[in-house]
């Protein structure tokens, strides 16, 4: 089927990607993939993370849910700004629900918005499937936003500004915690940010099949990523909840305000549409921008791009409205 071309300067970046690393993940393969991917994905330590005194960086164990261990958290925020309450984004990784860690998206998340916006951000390390299944992982990000918000003095940020954000899963799981905590009237949540979120196990977009093997990912791993998040039970079944993939929600009303961005030319692409026109006819507030010609993640391989540089600018426009007092609209 025909497939809409990539960005010139994106073109060439994935060209150049390893094959190995594009192979399709299954059932079979991912443990070895996770393998692969913690080698491959070092964890920074603090000292890194503070390059050079610009970033107080620090790891907390904070209770977990009920039941459940422990939680870390590694926290970061712009040297010299003590004295004053700072807005906070609680960031979810990425990796499929089953790879990545919350060490090494760190330095991008201080330099991107921590820095230019004055913010601090707690990543989540949360658990992965398969090994842990949902609802373990989203547990686990509640149970961050309840500690952070009782604990905002200790963390020196404002509790009327806190953020929910990430990329590909982590999006997804970003967008499952803002229906999961106004379900259980946890938290109130200033905004979220959705990067490229994950959002639909049935895979039903037209895009999810034109860019399977073209865009990064095909339908075999990401039919595997969700197998493993999901569990046996779930997975495949009409029980999935909301809170595992946001799209199977059938009341968008009282979220927060969303920003969402996604490539013209990545499988994601029309959940993420649908996922906004939802959120308007719920009457909610949703940013959405489709950027052209480029793939999933394309901000994060291609940093250095024209269209990633600015995508960054504006999310960062976005998320400046929003805590200035706005609902994120000009």
């Amino acid at each position: 089927m025909p497939v809409p071309p990539f960005d010139p300067e994106l073109a060439v970046v994935l060209a150049a990607l390893d094959p190995e690393a594009l192979a399709p993940v299954t059932p079979e393969n991912l443990r070895a993939v996770q393998e692969r991917d913690v080698n491959a994905r070092p964890r920074p330590t603090v000292e890194e993370l503070g390059d050079g005194g610009r970033f107080e960086v620090a790891e907390l164990s904070v209770p977990g849910p009920p039941g459940g261990p422990e939680v870390t958290l590694v926290s970061g925020r712009p040297a010299g700004l003590a004295g004053r309450p700072l807005p906070l984004l609680l960031y979810m990784h990425g990796g499929g629900m089953v790879m990545g860690n919350a060490w090494s998206v760190l330095p991008r998340v201080l330099n991107d918005w921590a820095e230019p916006l004055g913010m601090a951000v707690l990543s989540v390390e949360y658990r992965l499937a398969p090994q842990t299944p949902y609802p373990g992982p989203l547990e686990d990000c509640y149970a961050a936003l309840v500690w952070a918000v009782e604990h905002a003095a200790e963390l020196g940020v404002d509790p009327d500004r806190i953020l929910i954000g990430g990329k590909s899963a982590g999006g997804g799981l970003a967008a499952g915690l803002a229906l999961l905590t106004r379900d259980r009237g946890g938290p109130a949540v200033l905004g979220q940010v959705l990067l490229c979120p994950m959002l639909d196990d049935r895979m039903s977009g037209f895009s999810s099949r034109q860019m399977s093997g073209i865009d990064i990912g095909d339908l075999t791993s990401h039919a595997t990523f969700w197998q493993a998040y999901l569990g046996d039970d779930l997975y495949g079944s009409a029980d999935v909840p909301p809170y595992a993939a946001p799209t199977r929600a059938t009341d968008l009303s009282g979220l927060p305000p969303a920003y969402i961005d996604v490539g013209s030319a990545e499988m994601f692409r029309d959940e993420n549409i649908a996922y906004a026109d939802a959120i308007w006819r719920a009457g909610g507030q949703a940013e959405l921008h489709v950027w052209p010609g480029a793939f999933h993640s394309f901000d994060g391989i291609a940093p250095n791009a024209t269209i990633s540089q600015d995508a960054r600018a504006t999310r960062t426009r976005w998320l400046r409205r929003l805590l200035a007092g706005g609902d994120g609209r000009s």
